[in-house]
């Protein structure tokens, strides 16, 4: 429903746990029948994130190695120039009893955490999906109206100079630098 209300009609379910379709399709609205019937269903977080280039993931677990972290109106604010200039780009969203794993957020460039409370930070799946997708909705019809700001900001004397890295792309090339820094030493196996 989330998804409908505000015009999201791309639906990618990475290997669901306990996918009912039924009971999903009897909670939803006639447009998020829509959206369910065509979900696609991937084996893996991997595999459904091959093909994007920008790969936005949600989380509430700050600090760590978790850095750099945008909030939903700061990730919309990349996400729509981006959407408008054609780039592949994807939310991620977590279950709703834990989240994202560690290796999961990982394969995310960019992690976004919605404020809340001190001592609250717990928001249920449709809650966060809705936030997100919201201020992504906002941010693209601020980008519309006459006088808004350009769909597509490009820094003075920057070209065009292809499309962007898809994520499998990137993970490649990541696996590839690893290992020839650990070849020439440069990475130790052990860290």
């Amino acid at each position: 429903r989330a998804c409908a209300n505000m015009g999201v009609s791309r639906l990618i379910l990475a290997a669901p746990r306990d996918h009912d379709p039924g009971r999903a399709e009897a909670l939803a609205t006639a447009r998020g029948r829509q959206v369910l019937t065509a979900a696609v269903r991937c084996p893996d977080l991997e595999t459904a994130l091959a093909p994007f280039s920008r790969v936005y993931g949600t989380t509430a677990r700050i600090g760590g190695w978790r850095k750099g972290m945008v909030t939903p109106r700061a990730a919309a604010a990349e996400i729509v120039p981006a959407l408008a200039a054609g780039e592949a780009t994807a939310l991620v969203f977590g279950p709703e009893d834990a989240g994202l794993t560690n290796q999961e957020t990982r394969l995310c460039g960019r992690l976004v955490t919605i404020p809340t409370a001190d001592g609250a930070t717990s928001l249920n799946l449709a809650q966060a999906v809705l936030i997100l997708l919201y201020e992504c909705l906002t941010t693209a019809r601020d980008h519309a109206r006459p006088g808004g700001p350009p769909a597509v900001v490009t820094p003075p004397g920057a070209a065009n100079v292809g499309r962007e890295i898809t994520h499998a792309e990137r993970e490649a090339l990541f696996s590839t630098l690893g290992k020839a820094l650990a070849a020439i030493d440069f990475l130790k196996d052990d860290n």
